[in-house]
């Protein structure tokens, strides 16, 4: 399984938009094919950044899957307006190393 991985910079003032908005995108994300879940975390120290958290089967269920699809331009119209920086994304593998 593989860990997308996102700091989400939203712009000042916008944050309970954006939080309605990605309510809204959840469902998108959620029906794809090799998608397992998803989290948004709010930032502790930063209230407009926000930890974006989704498991896949793979790298490709993501990019070629999930970008290539019809459900993630309604994603890309619903969330990227919100942020400021543009967010990098990265994918992680599986824990060499995870706690008791």
């Amino acid at each position: 399984m593989i860990l997308e991985v996102a700091i989400l910079d939203v712009r000042p003032g916008e944050t309970g938009r954006f939080e309605e908005a990605f309510r809204q995108a959840s469902p998108l994300i959620a029906r794809q094919p090799g998608y397992h879940r998803h989290e948004l975390r709010p930032c502790a120290e930063s209230d407009h950044r926000y930890l974006l958290l989704a498991w896949w089967d793979s790298v490709e269920a993501h990019t070629e899957g999930f970008r290539r699809s019809a459900e993630y331009e309604r994603w890309r119209e619903l969330l990227h307006p919100f942020y400021d920086p543009f967010p990098t994304v990265e994918h992680y593998l599986p824990p060499v190393v995870s706690g008791p």
